[in-house]
Order: structure tokens, then sequence, then C-alpha cells
């Protein structure tokens, strides 16, 4: 991206480091894992220029080895949570008034730490806290953030810059200002660059936050918190909570001084949110600002000239990368008859050569689910397919949560369009396929769009250009980041602006200018030089 008018570092995309066997980084991240797999972290609240503990704490535990304790962090109560708010409204005045410059920087250099000499340890705490691949923690954890940070601070020039037209004896301009109040910041477990962007974005806007990390990606979240404090981020910008999510949600909503929450997570925890807000909206200063992003059953849809090894690289890949727990994974795919069988058979073969275990040994390709809530809902869907008469396991379908919590990658396929796991969200490692009769695609267009209330991320494979323009338009609803011969995950900051409508959120486009624009109330300033002196107008003669 070229410099911005105001001529900041110039945004440019992370670039992705291959940790082959042999490299510096390899070797790097991995002394980063032995040490912190063999030590133990306390994780404390980080409230205004305190670190928060209370003494009540839970257990910091790696998916793909539950009995094994990393560390622990801490837990707070309404009055931990009254205090950070408290804590972001005294550093409002001064943040708010702060230079854009001086803000720009803190985050240009947070930027910078994580790009240096913090890449290993947040990809290390990625790795054991959440279980992603040393891949997909390099993504994620150093890429996406370091790209969030960079480029957020390119859109912020970029709206500041956008001012009104002047005519003559006048001067309009326009302030972007900082919402009154603070923001709530809710983050998910499965991506630290979403948990770190999350509550950055508004503070770079001049807003102050108070962030709930989930509680099953603490161990980076405190990297997060190291790195804004090295950074100069001062204290109070951004608090970090965590305990009860009902209590602490409840204290914020209630909270006359509330100004916009800024969400990613499932379906239900948004709408209960919305309704919240909905019922205090009378006590708050101002109309809080609603930014969320929620579920997906992301899909593919592949036409009969489609290439069968491009279908069935997208499937594997968008599928099971992170074990299917990206917002924007395939979940349910629709494979021509006339193909399906030369698909299935490289999917299969596929599947059967993915190594799965911890990701201390970087030549697994997947690792555990979360947590075992999502364990046993995975199992259970597995098992219903197993003994359903209109769905069968094409490959995988196994489990075992003795030492961790292992879903083996699993295809369905299902006679049956609106089979349960073609429409339920499931987020782990199950792709369910149903075969549709070729001469079926306008029929088939029209399912993949009425099947799901979720309209995140939808690819299409085909090589007949006719049929990519009629399903771009019958599918645009239906998908808020879009594909056509790629897989349906993998969106880049700054090239495909991430988000969607629908039950998949508010569609306002993290990466992108959009975002920051929501944590921006904009002021007009009229000036007249010369002002008049008489009422009248020359029409009154």
């Amino acid at each position: 991206m070229p410099k911005g008018i105001y001529n900041v570092p110039e945004a440019y995309n992370e670039p992705v480091l291959s940790y082959a066997p042999g490299t510096k980084e390899r070797e790097q991240v991995a002394a980063a894992f032995k040490e912190m797999y063999n030590s133990t972290v306390d994780v404390p609240m980080y409230i205004g220029s305190e670190e928060i503990r209370t003494g009540k704490t839970r257990d910091i535990n790696p998916p793909f080895d539950h009995k094994k304790s990393v560390g622990k962090y801490h837990e707070g109560d309404v009055s931990h949570v009254e205090k950070a708010i408290k804590s972001a409204l005294e550093a409002r005045t001064k943040w708010a008034a702060l230079s854009w410059e001086h803000r720009a920087s803190i985050f240009i250099k947070a930027a910078e730490l994580i790009a240096g000499p913090y890449r290993a340890k947040i990809n290390a705490a990625t790795m054991i806290g959440q279980a992603k691949t040393v891949h997909q923690a390099e993504i994620d954890a150093a890429c996406e953030f370091i790209d969030f940070l960079r480029f957020n601070v390119e859109f912020m020039t970029q709206i500041y810059a956008e001012q009104p037209v002047s005519s003559d004896g006048i001067w309009n301009r326009m302030e972007y200002r900082p919402l009154e109040g603070f923001i709530y910041a809710i983050t998910p477990f499965n991506f630290t660059a979403i948990a770190g962007n999350l509550p950055a974005s508004p503070a770079m806007m001049g807003n102050v936050v108070v962030w709930k990390p989930s509680a099953s990606q603490m161990l980076s979240a405190n990297v997060i918190m190291e790195v804004f404090k090295l950074a100069g981020l001062p204290d109070g910008v951004i608090n970090m909570v965590q305990g009860n999510a009902a209590e602490i949600s409840d204290t914020i909503f209630d909270h006359t001084d509330f100004a916009g929450v800024h969400y990613t997570g499932s379906t239900a925890v948004f709408n209960g949110i919305w309704g919240k807000i909905g019922q205090n909206i009378n006590k708050y200063k101002t109309y809080p600002r609603i930014v969320g992003e929620t579920g997906g059953k992301d899909f593919v849809l592949a036409h009969p000239s489609s290439i069968p090894a491009q279908v069935a690289t997208a499937l594997s890949r968008g599928a099971f990368e992170y074990q299917g727990q990206k917002c924007s994974a395939a979940s349910r795919a629709y494979i021509p008859k006339s193909i399906w069988p030369e698909v299935k058979e490289l999917l299969v073969k596929d599947v059967k050569s993915m190594k799965m275990g911890s990701t201390e040994d970087m030549s697994n390709f997947v690792s555990a689910v979360i947590h075992e809530g999502s364990f046993d809902k995975l199992a259970s869907y597995i098992d219903a397919a197993k003994n359903a008469s209109d769905a069968e396991i094409v490959v995988g379908g196994g489990y075992d949560k003795s030492k961790g919590w292992f879903i083996e990658p699993t295809v369905i396929e299902t006679s049956n369009p609106k089979y349960d796991t073609m429409c339920t969200e499931l987020f782990g490692p199950v792709l369910t396929v149903h075969v549709y009769d070729d001469t079926k695609w306008e029929e088939t267009l029209k399912l993949v769009d009425e099947t799901s209330p979720y309209a995140l991320t939808g690819a299409i494979f085909s090589q007949d250009r006719y049929a990519i323009e009629q399903a771009t338009k019958a599918l645009e609803n239906c998908a808020g980041n879009f594909y056509i011969n790629d897989k349906p995950t993998g969106a880049v900051v700054g090239q495909q602006p991430f988000g969607g409508a629908r039950a998949s959120g508010t569609n306002d486009k993290a990466g992108s200018v959009l975002n920051l624009l929501r944590w921006v109330s904009p002021r007009t300033i009229k000036e007249t030089f010369v002002p008049p002196t008489d009422y009248r107008y020359p029409f009154l003669g």
C-alpha cells in the first residue's frame, strides 16, 4: 500500500516465515515453546497501572495435553469490572487529547515488537494455549496481528484526511472524535490477532477500552498486554479483565458511559448482547456502537467444470486447518456427481495422510480442539452420522480425549441437503458433503443460499466463466467474503476485509477503513470569515 498523505510508515503485509526444518525461526519458536511449556505463567488482570491477582485462579491447560498446567489466570468480580471502567474513563481525557501521531506510534511499535523480539513468544503462546500448529500460529498471532496494527494506522490517516468542500468565505472541516464513554471488547479463543485487534482498533482512534479475552486464550492474551505495555500504551487505555462472562457484561451494559461493543464470538451470545443493550438504551449518554462478527456455516460449491484436485485441496485445507475452528472454515460442500468420485478419492487420501498430535511436533497438520465441551459436541454429531440412514462417514470419525481433545478430521457424505451437519455450525474438523446431479446447478445455487442463516464466507469452483458470474450473483447475500477458485479461509488484512451479514454479524469489515469509522463520532465545523450584518436577502427587494 502507498504511504498515506501524512507520510506514516508504509503499511505492508508481514511476510509469512516458513519454519522449514533448519531455519532460524523454527529453532527460535521451538526454544520459546519449550521454555513456556516447562514453566508456569501467572496471568493477572491489567487495570490501570495495576496487575491484579485475586487468588481466585483457573489453570491454563494445553488442549493437546489437558492434564498439563502451564500456568494460571486470576478471575475478578463486579468490583474489578467497575474498577476497570473507572480506570478507562479516567484515562480517556488525556488519551483522547493525545495527538494522533503519538497514538499511532505506540501501535506501530507494537507491530515491530511482534515482528521481531516477540514473534517466537507470541507464536509459542498460541501454539500451546490454543493448539495451533506453527504455521497457523505464524499467520495469525504474528502476521495478521502485525497487519492489523500497521494497516489500521494507514486507515486512520485516510479517515482524518477525508474533509468536506469549502466555499468562498467559509472553511468547513471535519473532526473525528473518539466516542463519548468507553468501549467493551469481547474476543474469542481462535485468533490471537482478533484478540489484539478488537481492543486496539478503537483505542487507536482515541477510545478507552475494557477487554474481556476468552478463558481459552489467556496465554497469548497475556503476551498481547505485555507487548502493548512495552510499546508505551498508557495505563488505563486498555484494561484486561477475566471472570464470569455474564457478570462482566451485565456490569458493563448497565453503565451510563458504555459507548460501544467490539465483539467476535457466537451468534447466540451476540443476540443476547444486542437485546441487553436494547433493554438499557435509556441509560446511555449516547447510542452505543454495536460491532460484531459471529457464526458461520461456510460453503464450498463446485461446478461440473471444476478441476477435482483443486476442489479436494480447498476442502482439505479449508475444512481442517486449525481443526476447523476458524469462523471461515469450510463445513458444508456441494459437489457434482460427475466429479465426486475423483474428489472423494483425493480428499480421503489427503485426510488419511494428516498427522495429528501436539503442536510441539511441527510435522503435525492438526492438533486438538479447544476444550472438552467442544469435543463432546463434535463427538455426538459424529456418532449420529454413524447411525443415520441418510449419511455416512467417508473418512475419519474417530476421537479420543484420554490425553487431549482429539477429533479426527472427518468427512460425512449425505443424500439429504438439509441433514443436521449441513445446517448446524459445529466449529470443528467435520465437513459434510452433499452430492448433487450435474443438471441441477441452478437448484443447488438456491439450496446453498437458503440452507443456512449465516452469511460469512463461501467459495465456488468452476472453469466456466458464465457459471462463475451466475453463482456470484445468485449467492451475493450469503457470504460477506466470497472466493472464486479458492478455499473460503485465509482473509488477509488490507486485501480481503473480513466480515459477514445475516446471522454472521454486522459486516463492519475488520482490516479496513470501514471498521475504524465505527469508533469515531464526526463533528462538522463551519467557520465563516466575514459574517453578514443584515438579515435581509436580495429577494426581498
